[in-house]
């Protein structure tokens, strides 16, 4: 089995949306989780300049991956229960993310989790489809010569249940975020809101 932790340190989310709303400066912080978490830097810039035109869409690029690294560097702390319930899964792991490798080196860098995963972490823009599409999720399982049946992905996002979903893997949603429970809730998918719970959640069939 392998287990994909999209959400290793979900306190990064509190400074990514905050760091999105202050660079989008017309969207409003309602909007973010819906539109923005869980999908790739170029995906959220597309829809920026959907809405706002490529010139601000630019600018907003350069602006948001200036705050989010300030937000990193400030406040990002691995959540709550993860480092226990990695440490009780014998499972293998890997990190499937939207993010980019320099953001993952930087984020799971600062929370000492990159050397965990290193050597099994796959971005987004190693495929040409994100989340929601299934192209990450399949990548990563044919990197690890795992058959997606036999993968359990830990999302906490809308396009990252639906991502998992899509390549036939059995999801599980975390609600503990800023993505609400009805939006992580689907065919094959277990919301939870603990990551101490996840290891008993996965050995469950």
């Amino acid at each position: 089995m392998d287990i994909r932790p999209g959400v290793l340190p979900l306190q990064e989310r509190g400074a990514a949306r905050r760091a999105s709303v202050q660079a989008a400066g017309m969207i409003k912080p309602i909007e973010v989780v819906g539109r923005f978490i869980g999908r790739s830097h170029a995906a959220i810039r597309a829809q920026v300049a959907d809405r706002l035109g490529t010139v601000t869409a630019a600018i907003w690029s350069e602006r948001f991956e200036e705050l989010h690294r300030e937000a990193v560097d400030a406040e990002l702390a691995p959540l709550e229960g993860l480092m226990e319930m990695l440490d009780a899964i014998a499972l293998p792991t890997c990190v499937a993310s939207s993010g980019t490798h320099d953001k993952m080196r930087h984020t799971l860098g600062r929370t000492g989790l990159y050397g965990r995963f290193a050597g099994r972490i796959y971005s987004a823009t190693e495929v040409s489809r994100g989340k929601p599409a299934p192209d990450l999720f399949l990548h990563a399982a044919r990197s690890l010569g795992v058959e997606p049946a036999a993968c359990a992905v830990v999302e906490d996002s809308g396009p990252g249940v639906r991502a998992a979903r899509a390549a036939g893997m059995r999801a599980f949603g975390y609600a503990g975020g800023p993505t609400p429970a009805e939006r992580l809730e689907g065919p094959g998918t277990v919301v939870f809101r603990d990551m101490r719970e996840l290891p008993a959640l996965i050995t469950e069939r």
